[in-house]
């Protein structure tokens, strides 16, 4: 797997309950991770997947 740049989310408050993303290069496979435990259990999804995803949580469904 190349070399992952952890983002985290922008609605995590402090402590251990935050998702955070990476993607090696723009457009290519979003990997997901949680802050207890980043290099433990990753999910993949193909952009237009995640996407969606953020669609369907967004507040304002947009």
């Amino acid at each position: 797997m190349p070399q992952l740049n952890w983002q985290k989310s922008s609605y995590c408050a402090q402590g251990n309950s935050c998702v955070h993303v990476a993607a090696p290069r723009p457009g290519t496979t979003i990997h997901i991770t949680e802050s207890a435990d980043p290099t433990g259990a990753i999910l993949t999804a193909q952009p237009a997947a995640f996407a969606a995803l953020l669609r369907t949580l967004s507040p304002s469904g947009a």
